[in-house]
């Protein structure tokens, strides 16, 4: 396992720059699927303002609905729709602001409707368009219900991928999940075990690894950014007498990495690399699959988790879970996650500007090839 006695981890440390937007544009939040929870966490977010030191934020949505919903709930949150998100920052104090886009359809509590799948979809899309413009200064994005939108024509396989094309990134992005005490990127994602097995490879290592790199020092302010790559197999192989992966495919990938400049360590036994004292030595943890990685941070932070998206010209951050619509309606759902996504959101942007400003590279510099 990584040694206990390295320097400390920065993950703590990165995380303390202040609130983004200080003065600075404000942060684009999604409506998400509206029968889902996605409404009530921002309500709930925008109402714990105050105590949590959020950021100024606007959201994209029905403000007819938003209105409806909070008085469902008993939630005494003022909904003011504005023009633009110059209007955010004055309205924030007293108000949830809210940019207008008009479902279609009534919404019912736990049952999405295809119907008011473009409006989910214009969402996004009208928050990419003002983050790259300049009016946001990061995408906050709401959970979708992909098979709803799938029913409405939706041909992207998931909500990355559609950021990533309005993007027009050429280089796939990077799925990293991020608590203070822990980050993970899965190289394989949705696929079945069996699948992401079969679909390791060498390259996918080294393309995630790099991105995640420059990530850490791009939006983290980590200089020297650590890595620690996991095996796959028990005991990362065990000299290849329980698998032969870590010789053949990963250590590979960490010998192309350290050839590019980047730390990186490994592969190491998945079993023992996140505990505490093993996590001190490393900034992100690269896993082998889903399940690798999402295991450990969800049972550190399973309400705090925050799904960040690596490689985008734009910092986009989002809650780790999803539409929730066994709960959706009743008033019992916690924001915990949402209201760290705004954070990290606001940090990350906050450093990206100190970081490219300090350097004089742009977003150009940072692409997926390369350290």
């Amino acid at each position: 396992m990584p040694p206990a006695s390295a320097t400390p981890s920065n993950v703590r440390a990165s995380t303390t720059v202040g609130p983004a937007s200080a003065g600075g544009a404000p942060l684009a939040l999604t409506m998400g699927e509206p029968a889902g929870i996605g409404g009530e966490i921002a309500l709930k977010a925008w109402f714990a303002r105050d105590p949590e030191r959020l950021p100024p934020f606007f959201l994209i949505d029905d403000p007819d609905r938003l209105a409806a919903l909070a008085r469902r709930l008993a939630l005494a949150v003022p909904i003011k729709a504005i023009a633009g998100p110059e209007d955010a920052r004055g309205a924030f104090r007293s108000a949830l602001p809210v940019l207008p886009e008009p479902l279609p359809k009534a919404v019912e509590p736990g049952r999405p409707d295809p119907a008011n799948g473009r409006a989910v979809l214009r969402s996004i899309e009208r928050a990419v368009e003002l983050v790259q413009a300049g009016r946001a200064a990061a995408v906050v994005t709401n959970p979708i219900h992909k098979a709803s939108l799938y029913r409405g024509g939706f041909a992207h396989a998931g909500h990355t991928e559609f950021l990533a094309a309005l993007a027009k990134v050429a280089t796939p992005p990077v799925m990293m999940l991020a608590c203070d005490a822990l980050r993970v990127v899965p190289v394989t994602i949705h696929v079945s075990l069996i699948e992401s097995i079969r679909s390791l490879t060498t390259e996918a290592i080294v393309a995630k690894s790099a991105i995640t790199a420059k990530a850490l020092a791009r939006d983290f302010g980590i200089r020297a950014p650590r890595l620690a790559v996991a095996g796959l197999n028990p005991h990362a192989g065990e000299g290849s007498r329980l698998g032969t992966e870590e010789e053949t495919v990963i250590r590979p990938a960490i010998e192309r990495l350290t050839e590019r400049g980047i730390d990186v360590s490994g592969p190491w036994p998945p079993d023992t690399m996140f505990a505490p004292a093993a996590r001190e030595s490393y900034d992100a943890a690269i896993c082998m699959y889903h399940d690798q990685a999402l295991i450990p941070i969800k049972t550190i932070a399973f309400d705090e988790a925050v799904n960040l998206t690596l490689g985008l010209p734009f910092v986009r951050t989002s809650p780790d879970h999803g539409t929730a619509f066994d709960i959706a309606g009743r008033g019992t759902a916690r924001p915990a996650s949402l209201i760290a996504a705004l954070r990290m959101a606001a940090r990350m942007a906050a450093m990206r500007a100190r970081v490219d400003m300090t350097s004089g590279a742009g977003a150009a510099a940072f692409t997926g090839d390369g350290i």
